[in-house]
């Protein structure tokens, strides 16, 4: 049977620490090992290829100790078997169950590698994926902590059949698998602001796309990725993960809306790390992109974008980079073309209008814009949208004896508001 070439952990584990090459996680393997005292350890491209084969020998232990340092997991997290046998449980046994394992290990389950048995009926590929479409859909209504507990038992149990499957349905199942992950990894981010969590589990959906030799999903993958250092202001780590990004997006069939929305990622990373004009010149290049159109459609996964969600990027950014007559009218724009499913990007939008008005020395205006998006996030609730609002309410400091702001702070540390968001 049939499946992707080469150790994908190793793969996925250098992409996501940055190593766009075998030759960069060579050097950087060499770099490290001076650095922790460990004398003569040199490692060329040769050794990482062989590394990243389908079957990658196990490193010797220096070489071992700088791995686990550079890419913070295990040896067999990294896709090597070593020479005494594997010791650790399946998913779904008796140890993997244990409630004193520790939080990594029983919060996430490690992506097999390609098994070679079918102890599952090919129908089993094509179940697991609708219950990840059903997912995908709840995640606009339902309660993030809610769901989110679901989905995770959901790619338990995929890990533990993926091992019972051969291709095609194994690689469905990955599919599917790496799309779960995926969406589970968007909730603790943008819904949770959990963003360590966040990268461990974008990394296990990195994994199981390898599994699935998905490059499009890969893509999508990295580009989530990149928004976590770009949210902490590093850029370079932001800029490395979209570069990787983009490359699996051109081994794959990628739409216009795939290639536009990685402009617009990359956009919210440059806004963020302080350069919104370059965030701008992105933004018009994604909208020539989708004006253009491309010969391939989008993979059903991508509803999280559209041209009404990149104008929402558009707006912020003009807002950041002060234009606020400009962001005022693509906002309201947006807020007008935003279908009626779309709660939490609502929240966002309220949020950016109201600093939009913040800025332009209107606190009424602000704080009316502000209350709204509490009461929206009182019924769906989204961290990033109560980010936008409490940002918009530090703005507003100079006008603090004013009743509109002292209306917004009741509002905003009411019993209901202040008890959810510690709780979240």
């Amino acid at each position: 049977m049939s499946r992707p070439a080469g150790n994908t952990r190793l793969k996925a584990a250098r992409l996501a620490s940055g190593y766009n090459s075998q030759q960069a996680l060579a050097d950087a393997v060499t770099a490290a090992a001076q650095k922790l005292g460990i004398r003569g350890l040199a490692v060329g491209v040769r050794q990482v290829r062989r590394w990243e084969s389908a079957a990658p020998p196990w490193p010797q232990p220096d070489a071992h100790r700088v791995l686990t340092h550079l890419l913070g997991q295990s040896m067999e997290e990294l896709g090597f078997t070593p020479p005494w046998g594997s010791a650790r449980a399946r998913p779904g046994t008796a140890i993997d169950s244990n409630p004193r394992a520790t939080l990594s290990s029983a919060r996430l389950a490690s992506v097999p590698v390609y098994g070679g048995t079918a102890a599952q009926p090919a129908t089993v590929g094509r179940d697991f994926v609708a219950i990840t479409r059903s997912h995908r859909h709840l995640y606009w209504s339902v309660t993030p902590s809610v769901l989110h507990p679901a989905i995770l038992e959901h790619t338990r149990l995929g890990c533990a059949l993926l091992p019972e499957t051969v291709n095609p349905t194994r690689q469905t199942l990955a599919a599917a698998l790496a799309e779960s992950y995926l969406l589970a990894g968007r909730i603790e981010f943008f819904d949770l602001r959990q963003p360590a969590q966040a990268a461990e589990t974008l990394l296990r959906a990195l994994q199981a796309a390898g599994e699935a030799d998905d490059p499009l999903l890969g893509a999508a993958i990295l580009a989530h990725m990149a928004f976590i250092p770009g949210w902490a202001g590093d850029r370079d780590a932001a800029i490395e993960r979209m570069a990787a990004g983009r490359t699996y997006a051109r081994r794959g069939e990628a739409s216009a809306e795939i290639w536009a929305w990685m402009d617009a990622v990359e956009a919210e990373c440059e806004t963020r790390c302080g350069d919104p004009h370059a965030a701008l010149r992105l933004i018009r290049r994604a909208e020539d992109t989708l004006d253009a159109g491309a010969e391939h459609a989008s993979p059903e996964w991508l509803d999280w974008f559209s041209p009404v969600r990149l104008a929402a990027f558009k707006g912020n950014t003009q807002l950041k980079a002060g234009h606020i007559p400009q962001a005022r009218q693509t906002l309201h724009e947006v807020l007008d073309g935003l279908p009626a499913e779309a709660d939490k990007q609502r929240t966002v939008i309220f949020g950016d209008l109201a600093a939009v008005e913040a800025a332009d020395g209107r606190p009424d205006e602000a704080c009316r814009y502000a209350i709204q998006a509490l009461d929206q996030l009182a019924v769906t609730w989204y961290a990033t949208g109560m980010d936008r609002v409490r940002e918009v309410r530090r703005t507003l400091a100079p006008w603090q004896n004013e009743q509109c702001v002292r209306d917004l702070d009741d509002r905003l540390y009411d019993w209901g508001t202040t008890v959810s968001a510690l709780q979240r």
